[in-house]
């Protein structure tokens, strides 16, 4: 008995979502298996997507902090910038840790460019968000434009095109997703 899902898969699609295409790589066997579990959790819940929720908010803040310092020069909005680059590489060093443990250990991550790319472009983002800080140590309001800004802006553009790929890797290619297999279902 055919599913849609098969159908389309049939018809040339190669990915067993019809209106998504395919940006880094596509398994076919991805989307039959039920998924691989996170090597850093609790209770089975993985910690790495719960973590980079913290750093991807700071750092994507502090280029409207920056701006805020910009357009107004009150001072307030480049300490604002400061602690949000504090707090977005301490929270981002927490991420980076349990993600990398999952490409160490986990098969399937190290075996994507997805899981390459998300990999990368998070210690660039890491590199440069240290840079800003110390930068900006000391002295906030003299850095934070034009420098700053352009530092935070390019990191906040990284975390995104990054997070895009680590969405490959949950969405796409299963990994710390468990669920019913489309095999078991049909």
């Amino acid at each position: 008995m055919e599913t849609p899902e098969t159908e389309r898969q049939e018809q040339g699609g190669n990915t067993a979502y019809a209106n998504i295409p395919v940006v880094a790589e596509g398994e076919k066997d991805d989307y039959r298996d039920s998924g691989i579990t996170s090597t850093v959790a609790i209770a089975g819940h993985p910690i790495h997507p719960a973590l980079v929720t913290l750093p991807i908010a700071f750092l994507v803040a502090a280029p409207a902090s920056d701006i805020g310092y910009w357009l107004t020069s009150e001072p307030f909005w480049a300490r604002a910038s400061f602690y949000l680059i504090a707090a977005g590489l301490a929270s981002g060093v927490l991420a980076a840790l349990t993600g990398m443990l999952d490409l160490i250990r986990i098969k399937r991550v190290r075996e994507r460019k997805a899981g390459w790319a998300h990999a990368g472009l998070n210690i660039l983002a890491l590199g440069l968000t240290i840079l800003n800080l110390l930068l900006r140590w000391g002295e906030q309001e003299t850095v934070t434009f034009p420098a700053g800004l352009m530092i935070s802006v390019v990191v906040a553009l990284l975390l995104s095109v990054s997070a895009w790929y680590g969405a490959e890797l949950i969405y796409r290619h299963k990994i710390a997703v468990i669920g019913y297999s489309s095999r078991s279902q049909s």
